[in-house]
Formats: structure tokens, sequence, C-alpha cells
């Protein structure tokens, strides 16, 4: 006789994995700022020659074209001819890149955050193809004011990276939602009942007054009268 089959036991269900962000407008974003930002400064430095010519008036004074080589962050900090400065600035750089990533990628954020990485990415990644073919970044746009020249220019990988980095801190919160506490369940408080009162009494039969013999009553049989003797 076969012996019963086993019950198949149960498989453990894997514990759920938490929410990860869609990149997808990251690389899209950041695709865009990159390109974008290297095929201007190809026809702003080459195609223009404006690293020999050094100025072109485009729409002064708001905005000209201003050539200028940046070997330092925003506002030439952290300049320096030294080659060691170059690549330091260029692991700095995709250090911050790659934290960005990983962060939005892990903590689920909203589009708008997502946006703000792939600006700040693309801007970051710009300038780095720029320090590693020239040595520097090419800046090149100057706005400057009536009666005001602005000394410093810039790029569109530097107005891209102020505006994703501006965008990661304004971004808005997610809100949380809090599981309300079970309510307690509330006891029905029920009017105290009134003493019962007691039932009345039926009144008590009066007292059996004695019965007085019966003067007039007939003789029985044996020929006696009311008073039991002889009539």
């Amino acid at each position: 006789m076969a012996a019963p089959a086993k019950p198949a036991a149960r498989k453990a269900r894997p514990a759920p994995q938490p929410a990860r962000s869609d990149m997808r407008p990251v690389i899209w974003v950041a695709l865009a700022i990159f390109l974008a930002d290297q095929a201007l400064k190809y026809v702003v430095v080459q195609m223009l020659d404006l690293d020999r010519v050094r100025s072109i008036d485009v729409f002064p004074p708001w905005l000209n074209l201003r050539m200028a080589w940046n070997q330092g962050v925003n506002f030439g900090l952290m300049a320096s001819d030294t080659d060691i400065m170059r690549w330091v600035l260029i692991g700095v750089a995709l250090v911050i890149c790659t934290w960005v990533w990983i962060w939005v990628w892990r903590a689920g954020l909203g589009r708008f955050a997502r946006i703000s990485a792939g600006l700040l990415i693309g801007g970051a990644l710009g300038n780095v193809v720029d320090r590693v073919l020239y040595g520097a970044v090419a800046d090149f746009l100057n706005m400057s004011l009536p009666g005001w020249q602005n000394p410093y220019s810039f790029n569109v990988a530097d107005i891209s990276i102020f505006a994703g980095a501006l965008g990661l801190v304004l971004m808005p919160q997610p809100k949380t939602t809090e599981t309300p506490a079970p309510a307690k369940p509330r006891t029905q408080r029920t009017a105290p009942k009134p003493p019962a009162r007691p039932a009345p009494k039926a009144p008590s039969p009066p007292p059996a007054r004695p019965r007085q013999p019966d003067l007039f009553a007939p003789a029985d049989q044996q020929g006696r009268d009311g008073d039991g003797k002889p009539g």
C-alpha cells in the first residue's frame, strides 16, 4: 500500500522591493543638455573662431560672446594651472553625478526632481568633456547691463548645473500619509433605570364577623330546632 503523499510546503513570499524611480527622464534631459552644450561650443569656438577673435557682439550690452577658458569651477573658483587640479575637478564632478543618480533612483522622487537631476548631470558631464579635451572649460556667454560690464562668462552647461541644483533644493516634498490610529469603540451610556415602584398591595378582606345562630332555622330531621334542643 502506497504511503500518503506529503502536502507541498508553501514557498515563502519574497519581501516587497522598495519603489525605484523611472530614470528615463533623467537620461533624456541629461543627453539633450550634453549634446546642446557640446554643439554650441563647437560652433562658437571652432566655426566662429571665438578663441582667436575673443569677442563678438550679438545684442549689446545684453548678450555678447566673450571667450574665456575656465580652469576652476564657477566664477573661476579653485582655478589652477597645475594638471592635478584639473583631474581633481573631473573626479569631483563624476562623483557628484554618480551620487545624484543613485539618490534619485533609490528615493523614488517625482518628475520635477528627475528633470532637475538630468539638468545637473548633463551640464556637469559637458564641462567634464571640456576639461578632458582642452584642459579647461570653454565659457563664451556674457550678459551685461547698460553702464555695467559683466567680467564673467559662462556656458550652457553652467546654466544647466545651476538650474538643476536649484530644482533639487526646491523640489516639492512628497506628502506623507499617516495611517490614523484605530478608533476606540465607544461605550454607549445608558440612562440609569428608575427604581421599581412596589406593586400596590391588595386590600386585606375585613375580618369575618361571628355568625349568630338563626333563630328561625328549620328543625332537622330528628326534630331538633336551631338551638339543638328537641322540639
